[in-house]
């Protein structure tokens, strides 16, 4: 592939990919918003964080995430206790009511994108599928 194609494929494939997202989550139940939301999965999927952590995962400044986690701990969706180890930093964990959160969220996006993917042409769905070990290899870790 050419230079050309690849910054185009990358550019639309980032506009495609992010539009999709955002109509995902406007499809979604009301609740916390998608930086919550996202720091609140995330602890769902590794358990007890450090708040620096937490924020270097999700891509963000300590003080952003120190918001989102104050936030999500005023909801009863995490819960927050000082690091035993070093008592400066602050350990945030999902509680049940979090990972029923983050379940029934990912549980309504799967759904919209089900149906979205069900109203494609065959050819659309297998081309999909085809294609997700390489989006998949784009965002291992």
């Amino acid at each position: 592939m050419t230079t050309s194609a690849v910054q185009d494929v990358s550019g639309r494939l980032f506009l495609a990919v992010g539009r999709l997202s955002r109509s995902l989550r406007q499809a979604g139940v009301p609740g916390p918003g998608h930086g919550a939301i996202s720091a609140l999965a995330t602890l769902v999927h590794y358990g007890q964080l450090r708040l620096g952590d937490l924020a270097a995962k999700e891509g963000v400044a300590a003080a952003t995430m120190s918001r989102i986690v104050a936030s999500l701990v005023e909801a009863g969706y995490v819960s927050r206790e000082s690091d035993p180890i070093d008592r400066r930093a602050w350990l945030a964990e999902a509680t049940e009511e979090g990972e029923r959160l983050v379940s029934g969220v990912r549980s309504t996006r799967v759904n919209e994108l089900g149906k979205r993917l069900e109203r494609l042409s065959p050819e659309h769905q297998a081309a999909l599928a085809a294609a997700l070990p390489a989006l998949e290899a784009l965002i291992a870790d």
